[in-house]
């Protein structure tokens, strides 16, 4: 199947592949933008497996102040090369996760950074709660795994909801970045300050 420019552009625009892989992308797809998309994806994560463990010594530090000066944050995100760091997509994304962290309040990156004992109190407010309800014993630990699922979605930077799109959480958004990219993209750290506290 013969693809137009035009189609082929609308893709690369949208995704920031490569022309060459947009136009097969969308004849695999039979010209559907929304299929291509998906090849794309499917193409760029297997790539993106193989750079996940590709030093990242580039990046920035960017900072964040809500309006008012009440609030701060300062972000660290990394990634391969001096010329990425650069890029408006890059910088684009710094921003949001400074962003993110302001109105969302992560206490940490991800999941596994959480205090086991932090975990387990959850667990046990969560158990008391179910049993205070005359939840059947049964239940209980499917209604501690979701509350636990919950918790990690308040707490973890990478399991949030992103801030602008509800559908999306911040694992997604690195990911998309890492495939507009073409690079390995690492949210290292990131502090919050308030006033007063």
């Amino acid at each position: 199947m013969s693809v137009s420019a035009k189609i082929v552009k609308e893709l690369r625009d949208k995704t920031g592949a490569g022309m060459m892989d947009c136009k097969h992308a969308l004849e695999k797809a039979g010209g559907d933008i929304e299929k291509a998309v998906e090849v794309l994806r499917k193409k760029g994560l297997a790539a993106l497996a193989k750079r996940a463990g590709r030093k990242t010594t580039e990046g920035v530090i960017a900072s964040y102040i809500h309006p008012g000066e009440r609030l701060g944050v300062l972000v660290e995100v990394d990634c391969e090369t001096d010329f990425v760091a650069r890029t408006p997509d890059f910088r684009a994304f710094v921003k949001e996760i400074s962003m993110q962290v302001a109105a969302a309040n992560p206490l940490v990156m991800r999941r596994e950074d959480l205090p086991e004992e932090d975990v387990e109190r959850e667990r046990e407010i969560y158990r008391d709660q179910a049993r205070s309800q005359n939840k059947p014993e049964k239940i209980i630990e499917k209604i501690i795994q979701g509350k636990i699922e919950k918790y990690y979605q308040e707490v973890c930077l990478l399991d949030q909801q992103y801030i602008k799109d509800s559908d999306k959480q911040i694992y997604q958004l690195l990911e998309d970045i890492r495939m507009k990219v073409g690079e390995n993209v690492v949210i290292k750290k990131f502090a919050r300050f308030r006033l007063g506290e």
